[in-house]
């Protein structure tokens, strides 16, 4: 496993077990989740939105990992926490389409199921479907329970094995396939370093046998080396349970690693979607283009010439008219001022939201002296 010194070689198909699955599992159509902000004083009136994730659309096929990337304060958690309901969208539809439903789970007797209607008892049972590894293993977990009465409240609450003898044995099946030993299931959180941590997390996840898997930053926290272990212990559950990611991070190498596809998110908007070895090696969005110059190689005879940005990301409580990203493109024109960039596919399978990705990629557009100025 390649740290963030060390950029791995993308791969475009899975880059473990079979490729993934052409039928999507998860549809997100038109997603927005905002959050008002409370006008001050007494009798003030609200005091505007802030707009986390505006209008996304995209598929997550089955068996694939789909990483998520951009910087903090993006909204990539909010897009993950949205998609399992974890905050309810302001608008938009998350279909999640099950491979055979099943009695009394909550994915319906037939069809896609849109999860932003779920409500109740029947969102509760759907939960089983789609789980949450999160970026801080011990946060995560309670400090007050062993680790067998946190592997086993998953199937508990959603009253999937009755006895007591059939929830153990599922504990030490699913503990043993995330390579720990039974001996800790009697032991509490402290007594764990962080990858052991992450691994009760994990097993936590996967109890229920859920078809879906959002990895918010989930190997952020840990060492170098027990990231590797984390990602390879991931594709490999992945490729033995059919498993579906939506991988969630900062590094690039590590989303290199381990994804199918990737999306690069600014401002509560997509502007760059691609098979992993496209976007890394011809990404056509000035942005997406900036992160890529920035990751760092071991390699010296590698020119090392990272595009400098200027200025911060966006409030999304005030953003930019037009692109988003116009404030800080060195291609920027009147045009992206004004004008919403479509989100439109360019090649088979690569999407992308700029006016002039063609013209940038062909050389036909020269970058201005002063990010964000069109050029007179």
């Amino acid at each position: 496993m390649s740290t963030a010194s060390s950029m791995p070689e993308p791969a475009s198909e899975a880059p473990h077990g079979p490729p993934a699955d052409r039928r999507p599992l998860i549809e997100v159509d038109g997603l927005k989740v905002h959050f008002p902000i409370p006008g001050k004083g007494l009798f003030a009136r609200g005091g505007g939105v802030v707009r986390a994730v505006d209008g996304v659309s995209f598929a997550i096929n089955r068996g694939e990992t789909l990483g998520l990337v951009g910087e903090s304060g993006s909204g990539k958690t909010t897009v993950g926490r949205a998609i399992l309901r974890i905050l309810d969208p302001t608008e938009g539809r998350v279909l999640f389409h099950p491979e055979t439903p099943r009695a009394g789970n909550g994915a319906g007797a037939g069809g896609p199921v849109d999860v932003t209607t779920l409500k109740g008892e029947r969102l509760r049972r759907f939960r089983r479907h789609m789980q949450l590894i999160f970026q801080d293993p011990y946060a995560s977990l309670n400090p007050r329970m062993t680790v067998r009465d946190i592997i086993a409240e998953p199937l508990e609450v959603q009253g999937l094995l009755k006895s007591k003898a059939a929830i153990d044995a599922r504990v030490r099946e699913i503990a043993g396939r995330c390579k720990l030993n039974v001996e800790h299931l009697r032991r509490f959180p402290h007594a764990f370093s962080g990858g052991q941590r992450q691994r009760i997390c994990i097993a936590r996840a996967l109890v229920t046998q859920p078809e879906f898997i959002v990895c918010d930053e989930s190997v952020s926290a840990l060492d170098v080396s027990i990231q590797a272990e984390i990602l390879n212990l991931l594709m490999d559950l992945q490729a033995e349970f059919q498993l579906t990611y939506l991988f969630i991070a900062h590094d690039l190498s590590v989303v290199a690693h381990l994804s199918t596809r990737v999306a690069v998110i600014y401002v509560g908007e997509f502007v760059e979607l691609a098979p992993t070895r496209r976007l890394f090696f011809q990404p056509m969005h000035p942005y997406t283009k900036a992160l890529m110059s920035a990751v760092p190689t071991v390699d010296a005879d590698a020119a090392f010439d990272p595009i400098a940005l200027q200025g911060e990301i966006p409030n999304p409580a005030d953003a930019p008219s037009g692109c988003r990203f116009h404030t800080r493109c060195p291609y920027a024109q009147p045009a992206c001022t004004i004008d919403r960039p479509a989100w439109r596919e360019i090649a088979a399978g690569h999407f992308v939201a700029c006016h002039y990705a063609e013209d940038i990629a062909a050389g036909h557009l020269a970058p201005n002296h002063a990010p964000g100025v069109a050029a007179e």
